[in-house]
Parts: structure tokens; C-alpha cells; sequence
């Protein structure tokens, strides 16, 4: 089902059990924010914060996986902002999702949040210099550029989250050594899972999970692999993590 040209797609995601409606033109959600949901692990009764939310995927998906925690998205942009609110009465999770406006340039203590999240999330944006890459289309750059580089997220969410609260996030894999050290003063007992897009082929991601004030050595975890060389769209795993059957567990 989709509407008119102008407007919004409406999408079916984790097999039909979250819908969407996110812009045509713009960011997109995809496989990111299907492994971003699918690595939450919030317990029951946990507040969970969702920085950079968009229309909602990430925030919708993790709800449906953990129906026992309470979400909370915070966006910058209005319109993806509005976007994520109709999202979440769309799918009847307004008793215990909601969204709300927030930057995280200004600072963790601008936001006006309260504080002592068990878990956070975000997949920040990939770039934090404009001039590494060709420029992106207006209504993708909020999604593409990180205006204060990762340590500005990597504050946001840890200031967010009590000590022994979890911080997951999803980047590229050639960021990694700059992601653990933008978490590195206020967290730690990091986990770290590669995503290949081949078997044969390097990650082209990382998910990465870090516990405030942990102190427990770094675990690399067994990769995952995104796609078959023998022409299947997905491997098995892959395809699971994205019909909602399958997670991706911490140790």
C-alpha cells in the first residue's frame, strides 16, 4: 500500500508486524536500522532512548522485539519528528513509545531529559566532515552528517543511560577505533560484532555495544554475514534478523 507520489511510502517491515510511512525522497530506512532493532536488549520494564530516531523504524522494530520495555526517540528535524509520532499511533504502541524534539549538538543537559535510561540506541550519521564526500542531497544531509562528529553522540548517549545501562550503536566498520574512543571516558566492556556484506568480503559495519562504567575486557563476537555468493538475496541469519524471527544476542 503506498499513497499518492507526493506523499509518504507506507512499508511493511519485520515480516508485517511494524509499518511505516517514511519519505519517498530522503533517508530511508533499511538494513541499519533491521540490526540496530534487532541488537536492543532491553530487559523488562527498562526506559529505552532511541537518539536520531527518524520517522520511527528503529524506535517501532525494537518495541515489537521487546514488548516489556518503554521507548522513548528523540529527533531534530520536524518533519521526520511528526513522522515518527504518527508512526507510533499507526502501529497502537502510544502506551508505551513516544517521541519527542531534541539535538544532539546542544548537549544531553539542553534536551530537558530525565536521565537513567537502561539503554540507548542510535545509528549515527556516517560522515563528520562534509568535504570527504560528495555532497548529499539537502533532505539526506541531517541523516549523513554528523555536524559535531562522533563524540557528540557518544556523549549524548552515555550521559543518557545509568552505570551498568548498555549504549548500542551501529556505524561504519573504518570508524571503529574512533568509536570505541568517543565512548571510551564514560563506558566500556564493549562488544563488538563485524557486518559483512560476503564471507570473503571485509565489514563494511560494526555494531557495537558498550555498559557505563564497565570495565570488563573487549569481546569480539562471531560476524555477520549479509549476503551468499550463490544468488540469494540474503543468508539465512540475515533473512531472519529481518522477518523479526531472529535477533542479534550480546554475551
Amino acid at each position: 500500500m503506498a499513497e499518492t507520489d507526493a506523499g509518504p511510502s507506507d512499508d511493511a517491515l519485520m515480516g508485517g508486524r511494524v509499518r511505516l510511512r517514511q519519505p519517498r525522497d530522503g533517508y530511508r530506512a533499511g538494513m541499519d536500522a533491521a540490526l540496530l532493532a534487532a541488537a536492543c536488549d532491553a530487559r523488562e520494564g527498562e526506559r529505552v532512548l532511541e537518539v536520531g530516531c527518524g520517522a520511527g523504524a528503529v524506535l517501532l522494530m525494537a518495541a515489537a522485539r521487546r514488548p516489556g520495555a518503554h521507548f522513548l526517540g528523540v529527533e531534530r528535524d520536524p518533519a521526520a519528528l511528526a513522522l515518527a509520532i504518527a508512526n507510533i499511533a499507526l502501529n497502537g504502541l502510544e502506551d508505551r513509545v513516544d517521541a519527542t524534539a531534541g539535538d544532539v549538538e546542544a548537549g544531553f543537559a539542553a534536551s530537558g531529559l530525565e536521565g537513567g535510561f537502561g539503554a540507548a540506541l542510535a545509528n549515527p550519521p556516517f560522515f563528520d566532515d562534509a568535504g570527504a564526500l560528495r555532497g548529499p542531497a539537502p533532505a539526506k544531509r541531517g541523516a549523513w552528517i554528523a555536524d559535531g562528529g562522533l563524540a557528540a553522540w557518544a556523549d549524548f548517549l552515555t550521559l543518557a543511560v545509568r552505570d551498568g545501562g548498555s549504549v548500542t550503536l551501529i556505524h561504519r566498520a573504518d570508524r571503529l577505533a574512533d568509536l570505541l574512543a568517543a565512548l571510551s571516558p564514560r563506558a566500556g566492556s564493549f562488544q563488538v560484532r563485524g557486518v559483512h556484506p560476503f564471507a570473503d568480503a571485509p565489514a563494511s559495519r560494526v555494531l557495537v555495544r558498550a555498559i557505563r562504567a564497565g570495565r570488563a575486557p573487549l569481546k569480539l563476537l562471531p560476524p555477520l554475514v549479509l549476503h551468499p555468493r550463490d544468488g540469494a538475496k540474503h543468508t539465512a541469519e540475515a533473512a531472519a534478523i529481518l522477518r523479526g524471527e531472529a535477533g542479534l544476542e550480546w554475551l
